[in-house]
């Protein structure tokens, strides 16, 4: 069994945001002590680094509920997971496109700045455009 805080160090996840997955449903309510204070076991370990490794690669908390309902459903095709992250995918090729292009665009606006008049900001001239 598991403190909050112990929890916390082992998933590197802070400890209001467990408390909030377990109250939006992503992680089970937690045993509590004859103190009351929250426990947590194996299964709320796993189930929230399996939370925290999915919000590293970018999928919201809708997703991420449907995943974990994959998980446990036998109604359902595992192959639905492949086409969540499929999507997902694809917008986070989009993403990268576009900060791509915002990199480009902001290059550009510093070399502009680094030989220009100092008296002169190119920058603010390329934000009111």
């Amino acid at each position: 069994m598991y403190a909050i805080g112990a929890l916390s160090k082992l998933t590197q996840c802070k400890i209001p945001t467990i408390r909030y997955y377990e109250e939006i449903g992503l992680l089970e309510p937690a045993h509590r002590s004859n103190g009351n204070q929250r426990r947590y076991n194996e299964d709320h370990l796993q189930r929230l680094r399996f939370v925290r490794h999915s919000r590293a690669l970018g999928f919201n908390l809708q997703e991420i509920r449907q995943l974990i309902h994959l998980q446990h459903c036998n109604s359902h095709s595992l192959h639905e997971a492949h086409q969540i992250a499929k999507v997902h995918l694809i917008e986070v090729k989009s993403k990268i496109k576009q900060l791509q292009a915002l990199e480009l665009e902001l290059a550009e606006m510093v070399e502009s700045c680094d030989h220009g008049n100092s008296y002169h900001c190119n920058v603010l001239d390329a934000l009111n455009q």
